[in-house]
């Protein structure tokens, strides 16, 4: 990628923590690394070779809860994959028939009979308020760690426990590295990007006119 100035738009790293609940139980315990182990060793590799901001990182892997979104923003990724939850916010109960065809809740299905039992008016609002309560309450960590954005946060912002000696390091001093800024001038910038919210503001000042 450095050489020839080519490569991919964005790399997904996926844990061992994510993937199908129908998975075999050996296989979900014991194959691929853990989410944070996997992104750190990647990250590193990009970050040496000068290549963070020619790529975004997606991180995925049991990453729907506030608290593990800013870990893996600290850590370097510039968005996150969310499934199980989301799936989990629209009736998913983990019949583990995923692969069966026959999810009994109809969600993880292309069976016409049982995916009817969805009802996208209701389900449609549930998922909205857990992606709307995820965006508030991770905001509202980042608020509390002093910065706007969650992307703001660093390695150091963040400690985690070692072992059951009730030590705790940071993020920076447990991976030996420190996450590239990213670049963030502030929310009302964004409002105004013209590939982001900015166009959005355009066009709805012409359909007011």
């Amino acid at each position: 990628m450095k050489a020839e100035g080519k490569g991919p738009d964005f790399i997904t790293i996926d844990g061992g923590e994510g993937g199908t609940g129908a998975a075999p139980p050996a296989f979900a315990d014991h194959v691929a690394l853990p989410w944070i182990y996997g992104f750190t060793e990647v990250y590193q590799l990009f970050k040496e070779k000068g290549l963070t901001q020619d790529i975004a990182f997606i991180g995925s892997g049991k990453l729907g809860f506030p608290s593990e979104i800013m870990k893996a923003f600290a850590l370097g990724a510039d968005l996150v994959n969310i499934a199980r939850e989301a799936m989990l916010s629209i009736g998913c109960i983990q019949a583990q028939e995923c692969h069966t065809d026959k999810c009994p809740t109809g969600i993880a299905t292309q069976n016409k009979w049982l995916s009817s039992g969805i009802d996208p008016r209701l389900k449609s609002v549930r998922f909205a308020k857990y992606i709307n309560t995820l965006r508030k309450e991770t905001l509202e960590m980042a608020h509390a760690c002093g910065y706007e954005h969650p992307c703001q946060v660093k390695m150091k912002d963040i400690d985690i426990s070692c072992g059951d000696n009730n030590k705790t390091i940071t993020l920076e001093q447990a991976f030996n590295y420190e996450k590239d800024p990213v670049a963030f001038e502030s929310m009302d910038a964004l409002m105004e990007c013209q590939y982001l919210a900015g166009l959005g503001r355009t066009l709805n000042a012409l359909n007011k006119h």
